[in-house]
């Protein structure tokens, strides 16, 4: 038992003690989706910290009549050299077939170029609250974003 003990502690602190890659202050691009979404998005990310982000996306479709915008705020850690993964949780609003509402989360791995581009790779899950979006809806993407 205290073999265990030590070994989760182990893990604990090598968890808290990862240093974070500095990310960009800002970042632009098309986050290209499929799954339960609209599909593609607009998506800007806001640095809040070294290692912690806010990303806001829009989403349009049927002629611009419908859409999507979504909030995540985001953990983000270093893997290895240019590799970080990330982690976030947030909300957004969907005016398809009804105004709805949801809770969004979201995982996955960006590699950053030599040059200002990110190129990312993430998995969505998003549940409904109230309105058009019920019940569970997933979403994987693959994101090309501009860092300035």
């Amino acid at each position: 038992m205290k073999k265990i003990v030590f070994v989760f502690s182990l893990i604990f602190a090598a968890t808290f003690s990862i240093n974070a890659q500095d990310i960009s202050d800002n970042a632009i691009g098309l986050r290209f989706g499929g799954g339960n979404g609209i599909g593609g998005e607009v998506s800007y990310q806001k640095a809040l910290g070294s290692n912690n982000r806010l990303e806001i996306d829009l989403g349009l479709a049927n002629e611009f009549a419908n859409f999507k915008v979504t909030g995540l705020y985001q953990w983000v850690w270093n893997l290895e050299n240019k590799f970080n993964w990330y982690a976030g949780a947030g909300g957004g609003i969907v005016s398809a077939s009804g105004t709805g509402i949801y809770a969004a989360g979201v995982v996955g791995i960006e590699y950053n170029f030599d040059a200002p581009i990110l190129l990312s790779i993430d998995y969505r899950p998003e549940v409904g609250v109230a309105g058009g979006l019920d019940g569970l809806n997933s979403d994987v993407a693959l994101s090309v974003r501009y860092q300035f």
